[in-house]
């Protein structure tokens, strides 16, 4: 998701404790059969400080009620146009601490995922990891990711970790499958577990790699149409059908399970129609918020549709007057709780068509 980074961190443990009072050696790949339904949030490791102490976040995720955590990293490169890819101080988590937090989602009892994400940082207001396009060739922007990503492939190989996204919304790059296999591959020999990658709702067909992936992720900031901010929860529920079908031929195409990354909605009137954006509207509406999320939830816990979904995304203060896409604080947050105690089901082997 495109969102900036947030400092001053220490506000956020102490806004948020208030504010939540009031309720190995490689081995043989899991098995996707035998995986239970994904029931997640993100949490982005954001802090300013690279070594900040994410566990009571994950304390907070826990007691909503989620089963899983997909922590997120972010890696920067100069431009569009650049393959510098590296960690940045003041913007990016230490291999120390992305280590810690995934050590703490699994003593909380929950299951931890990895996802990297190169982010710009400079660009123009509409460009984004999506439209990268190295001037320096293919080869020198895989190389840098690949440096950037393999080390994290053995640190979620070393917290026995569930999961490892391989990518995120790279769009422009997408196409280049060769390239892709080939890091794939190298991946594979780090970590042994479930692997996937996140593409936007409107480019999962563009990926030529699918087969060489567990699953299929998909980052579903779909707007709904035919609805207004004022609509009805059965209303955005039913405005789902079409992306839910979407969805489906997918799954059936591809033959893998489908997990949704990221579905997020800012608490702002524009969500509905542009969920993806937390600068568009500037209006709260934490109202809003809540029924999308539940409208979601009505759409997907009654089908057999997807394996599983992940909310974007806990990092952030929250709270009643906070705009952004974190649930803490807000209605939101005990909505997901309920959600998360629903009733889910994965389609089986032969639903999704493999």
């Amino acid at each position: 998701m495109r969102t900036a980074a947030l400092g001053a961190l220490a506000v956020i443990l102490l806004f948020g404790g208030a504010i939540d009072a009031s309720r190995g050696a490689l081995g043989s790949r899991p098995s996707i059969d035998d995986r239970a339904y994904v029931r997640g949030v993100a949490l982005g490791l954001f802090a300013t400080d690279p070594d900040w102490d994410y566990g009571p976040l994950v304390e907070e995720i826990r007691d909503r009620g989620a089963s899983d955590v997909l922590i997120v990293v972010n890696a920067y490169q100069s431009d569009r146009f650049a393959s510098d890819i590296a960690l940045r101080p003041g913007r990016s988590p230490s291999e120390a601490t992305v280590a810690r937090t995934l050590a703490q989602v699994q003593r909380a009892g929950m299951r931890a995922a990895l996802m990297p994400v190169v982010r710009l940082q400079n660009r123009d207001p509409h460009e984004w990891r999506g439209v990268i396009a190295p001037a320096d060739g293919l080869d020198a922007w895989f190389a840098s990711y690949r440096r950037f990503v393999l080390p994290l492939a053995r640190l979620a190989q070393g917290a026995k970790a569930q999961r490892f996204v391989v990518g995120s919304e790279l769009s422009s790059l997408e196409p280049y499958q060769d390239h892709w296999r080939a890091l794939i591959s190298e991946l594979r020999s780090a970590f042994s577990g479930v692997m996937s990658y996140s593409a936007n709702w409107d480019h999962a067909d563009a990926v030529r790699f699918w087969d060489a992936l567990d699953e299929v992720g998909l980052t579903a900031y779909f707007p709904l149409t035919g609805v207004e901010e004022s609509s009805s929860t059965g209303s955005l529920a039913h405005a789902w059908r079409t992306p839910r079908r979407e969805i489906d031929e997918l799954r059936r195409r591809v033959g893998k399970p489908v997990v949704i990354t990221e579905i997020g909605y800012p608490s702002q009137g524009s969500a509905a129609s542009q969920p993806w954006d937390d600068t568009s509207s500037k209006e709260l509406d934490l109202r809003l918020q809540q029924r999308l999320y539940r409208s979601f939830c009505d759409a997907f816990s009654e089908t057999s549709s997807i394996s599983g979904f992940y909310v974007w995304n806990w990092f952030g203060f929250g709270g009643p007057r906070d705009l952004g896409f974190t649930p803490r604080g807000k209605p939101a947050a005990n909505e997901l709780a309920r959600c998360f105690e629903r009733s889910w089901t994965a389609p089986t082997t032969a639903e999704n068509g493999s």
